[in-house]
């Protein structure tokens, strides 16, 4: 491994420094290595898709073969290099897969059911409040209106609304505490 990393090392500085020799050279020793790497991590992009990785490769390791340190070692750097490439193409492709949800019914939980003791409580402790706050608590929260349109509907500014929501939050948490 270290002789590796020595000779991969050297024809990339020889090549930083203007050698297409050893530029050559080194672009043919490295891509089967690379090949491995993108064959190993991307196995699921098919052949097509592995060669066009390791392509973006070689190209990334061209363009941006000035931000290699050279006092660091080089194996480190490619292997990041052709990582970062795998990832991108199954970005671009897209992560979802799709199963039939039949094949899962027996094994998928039921909607929760809304709780009512928790519906009475949160009723309860809102009845607690003074109206406008009451008011722009069962809007945000339970409503799910925007705090913008909160505010347009009670004259507030929108930061107003956040304010009093979270002001009036506490307060619900105090009550239910006990503490007030």
């Amino acid at each position: 491994m270290m002789d590796r990393e020595a000779e991969w090392s050297a024809l990339l500085r020889a090549a930083m420094e203007g050698d297409g020799r050893a530029y050559a050279r080194f672009l043919g020793l490295v891509t089967p290595v690379l090949r491995g790497i993108v064959r190993a991590r991307g196995r699921d992009l098919g052949a097509a898709g592995q060669e066009d990785v390791v392509q973006e490769v070689l190209i990334a390791l061209h363009t941006k073969r000035h931000t290699w340190d050279q006092t660091a070692p080089l194996l480190p750097w490619l292997y990041a290099v052709a990582r970062h490439k795998v990832v991108d193409a199954f970005r671009r492709r897209g992560g979802s897969v799709h199963l039939p949800i039949d094949d899962f019914v027996d094994v998928l939980e039921a909607e929760a059911e809304p709780d009512a003791l928790a519906a009475r409580d949160s009723a309860a402790l809102i009845g607690q409040l003074d109206a406008r706050s009451a008011a722009i608590v069962r809007a945000v929260s339970l409503e799910g209106q925007s705090t913008a349109e909160v505010g347009a509907r009670l004259s507030m500014s929108e930061g107003a609304v956040r304010v009093a929501l979270h002001r009036a939050i506490q307060r619900m948490a105090r009550l239910a505490k006990g503490a007030e």
